[in-house]
């Protein structure tokens, strides 16, 4: 693995007000993600998992400290810079697979290259690729009621890998998904991390789902408590 830094936490503090009172949801996290790492984050519900994936993949923005991207401070950049950045590098997978279901997984996984200058043809050619890479290429003509759960999931891997970003972001996974169809997914994950360098942070509340990642890092109140190595 490149042992090269490419996300960089420092002192970080997201705190939400509500009414008067303000919480603070994360407590000074720092946590290096080297490139080419699989980080599994784990914790009990509201210990802050989810809002430091949102922070890493620059959906939010933290209230105190730094988060660096491979040399770029992202928590100084504004929204429009902000957007421009997560299409470019961020590659995002949930729980709900977010298809939409008028529209083929071609039509679904080009969705995000509508942002780009790419041709029609471009967009296309890229979007089966994507698919290919998930196993999926056969399947391009169906729609979202016409796939399984575990193809959908996979059809919304496809549109996150599609811009082939640096870091792939999924925040539950195979939360909806039956074993089997949840072994394929990580498997596919540990693929395109293994296989193609993709690096990827992932929570999940699943200790079987936690096996296929490189290392665990466990939060508890907002606060990291275990980061092995």
């Amino acid at each position: 693995m490149n042992t090269a830094t490419l996300v960089s936490i420092r002192n970080l503090v997201k705190t939400y007000q509500r009414g008067s009172e303000k919480i603070e949801v994360l407590h000074g996290i720092d946590l290096d993600i080297p490139k080419g790492d699989f980080v599994c984050l784990m914790g009990p519900s509201g210990s802050g998992k989810t809002t430091l994936l949102n922070l890493i993949g620059g959906l939010d923005s933290p209230t105190g400290g730094q988060i660096e991207f491979d040399g770029d401070r992202i928590d100084q950049m504004g929204s429009g810079k902000l957007t421009d950045w997560r299409a470019h590098h961020i590659g995002f997978v949930f729980q709900t697979y977010n298809l939409l279901p008028m529209l083929t997984a071609q039509k679904n996984v080009e969705l995000p290259l509508l942002l780009t200058k790419l041709s029609a043809s471009q967009r296309r050619q890229n979007a089966s690729i994507a698919l290919q890479l998930v196993g999926l290429q056969d399947r391009a003509k169906h729609k979202p009621s016409e796939l399984s759960g575990g193809q959908q999931q996979r059809v919304a891997i496809a549109r996150a890998i599609v811009s082939d970003p640096r870091l792939l972001v999924c925040d539950e996974p195979t939360g909806d998904l039956d074993r089997k169809s949840a072994d394929e997914i990580l498997s596919l994950l540990t693929q395109l991390n293994q296989e193609h360098g993709k690096s990827i942070i992932m929570v999940t509340h699943d200790p079987k789902a936690a096996e296929y990642a490189k290392r665990i890092v466990r939060l508890d109140k907002g606060t990291l408590v275990r980061d092995p190595a």
